[in-house]
């Protein structure tokens, strides 16, 4: 952690939502390469054969042929990603002072400042107020894609 705080200090990138971005998408990528790289392997090379006989190039048959048969995939590491970043607490309470009106907060950190706010009293009023805006969009994304979920899993996890 501590040469990540210094590395994104130099590129003047703290506090800020471009800091977090970048420390959440290289967190993100080994997953997603795992994920898809699975699910890829899992797809009968025939296909691939197929579009490159009917004319595509790699790059055309990748777009056209492989790329919509991974929507299940691309959905369910979209919704993980999602759901880790949401309720990531660790990375932006290290890189994000949010001493200033307008900087870059996460959710969590401003269920915590609730908590300071409160002076460290159970107002559970404000306490489930907070919990509920940070409830209602994960379950409403997972509603909302939850039948991709368990078919990318299992296309990610098989090899072919």
């Amino acid at each position: 952690m501590v040469p990540l705080f210094f590395e994104l200090r130099s590129l003047g990138l703290l506090n800020s939502r471009l800091g977090l971005v970048v420390v959440y998408t290289a967190n993100g990528l080994p997953f997603a390469i795992f994920i898809l790289a699975g699910f890829f392997r899992s797809l009968p090379r025939s296909l691939y054969e197929a579009a490159i006989v009917d004319g595509c190039n790699e790059f055309a048959a990748f777009w056209k042929v492989l790329l919509p048969l991974a929507k299940p995939a691309l959905v369910t590491v979209g919704i993980f990603q999602f759901i880790g970043v949401w309720k990531e607490y660790f990375y932006a309470f290290m890189l994000v002072s949010g001493d200033s009106e307008g900087s870059a907060r996460t959710i969590p950190l401003g269920l915590a400042n609730l908590s300071i706010a409160a002076e460290y009293r159970t107002e559970y009023g404000m306490l489930f107020a907070g919990i509920m805006l940070v409830t209602v969009p994960i379950l409403v994304v997972y509603v909302a894609l939850q039948r991709h979920i368990v078919r990318g899993i299992a296309a990610g996890a098989l090899k072919g």
